[in-house]
């Protein structure tokens, strides 16, 4: 509203500028007294040389001067006077008062934004630029909160910026005020209990486990809980138990899960097969391959594996091979084929049996 009232205002003194000029009065006319006062002094000058007062040369200049003085004056008499143009200065007024709004409204309405609500020139200066260092965003989103406490959706952004930064501390505090006012979920727990690691050097504490285990409540499917957990079991020594949480993993995991390789090498890291076993020439060769040939290669080795347990279904360790193969490939619904064939294949051999049933317990299929 106040924008709206100071360009009435400034209309209001164009419109006065323009109208002050053709308002002003014209030149006062003439009213005859003049001429008269100059036929009087023409009159006095013939009395004056009768008399003997001035001489006759005397006279005769005056008389010019005179003379030319009323002749200009009755000259000017006969123009025509300037309250004739009357009527053309109120034309004049007429238009610079309705037209000069018109025409600043046709210009604003394209040009300017009439729509656009008021942005305070505080709010404005105040206001974070792009090229502005993460530092000063940080420093200006805390000031935020510290007078807003209650934002959880600043918390929410705050904490995984303060987590990049490796202020862990700091990420705890916005991660546990995230959760107060914007609600428990999965993702928000196991990203608690990710900062607290991260505060203690890299450990799981129990107090980090704690919140690794309320986001496994809230989604069993939570990527990161479960990492976690397995990692936890690993710093404990507990590997075969951190090797089943990760292979279990990568048995649900999708081919593409950009998180596969870190498990992977988690799980050999604790000792456990995370692909097929290769031959030391193999690795050698696959080395100077790329991705896609290299998982030809393994799918290739994998089949042949299956044809081979086909023909000859009393190898126990080459079904637990080519059922973690699947496993680890994201085939689900191979693996727990295979699983099938190979229990088929050694039902009448208890010892086999047993042996198979111990080696599959712990990769998360069913049965």
């Amino acid at each position: 509203m106040t924008l709206w009232f100071v360009f009435a205002l400034m209309t209001a003194a164009a419109i006065f500028a323009v109208l002050w000029p053709l308002g002003r009065a014209g030149r006062p006319q003439k009213d005859g007294n003049e001429t008269t006062v100059y036929q009087d002094q023409l009159a006095e000058i013939d009395r004056d040389l009768a008399a003997g007062l001035i001489g006759s040369p005397e006279a005769e200049a005056a008389r010019v001067e005179i003379s030319r003085r009323l002749l200009a004056a009755v000259d000017a008499e006969r123009e025509p006077p300037l309250a004739s143009n009357t009527s053309l200065r109120r034309s004049a007024a007429v238009i610079a008062l309705v037209g000069l709004p018109i025409v600043a409204v046709a210009l604003y309405l394209p040009l300017g934004s009439p729509r656009l609500g008021d942005f305070p020139l505080a709010q404005r200066a105040t206001a974070p630029a792009v090229t502005q260092p993460l530092d000063n965003l940080v420093a200006q989103v805390e000031a935020h909160l510290e007078k807003n406490p209650t934002d959880g959706r600043g918390w929410n952004v705050l904490a995984p910026v303060l987590a990049r930064l490796g202020r862990f501390d700091d990420a705890v505090r916005a991660y546990r005020n995230s959760i107060t006012y914007n609600g428990e979920n999965a993702e928000r727990r196991a990203d608690l209990g990710e900062v607290i690691a991260g505060a203690a050097g890299g450990v799981v504490t129990s107090e980090a486990k704690a919140e690794f285990e309320r986001a496994l409540a809230l989604n069993p499917d939570e990527v990161k809980a479960s990492y976690f957990l397995g990692l936890a079991a690993e710093q404990d020594g507990r590997a075969t138990e951190a090797a089943s949480i990760w292979r279990a993993m990568l048995a649900k995991a999708p081919p593409a899960a950009p998180w596969r390789p870190l498990v992977q090498a988690a799980l050999a890291r604790v000792g456990g097969p995370s692909a097929p076993a290769l031959s030391d020439d193999t690795v050698a060769a696959a080395k100077d391959m790329s991705a896609a040939d290299r998982g030809a290669m393994i799918h290739s080795m994998v089949e042949r594996l299956a044809s081979r347990l086909k023909q000859n279904g009393d190898d126990v360790e080459g079904w637990l091979r080519l059922v973690r193969a699947y496993m680890v490939m994201g085939d689900r619904d191979k693996a727990k084929s295979a699983l099938t064939d190979a229990r088929q294949a050694v039902a009448n051999d208890a010892e086999r049996l047993r042996q198979l049933n111990e080696g599959l317990k712990n990769l998360g299929l069913d049965g």
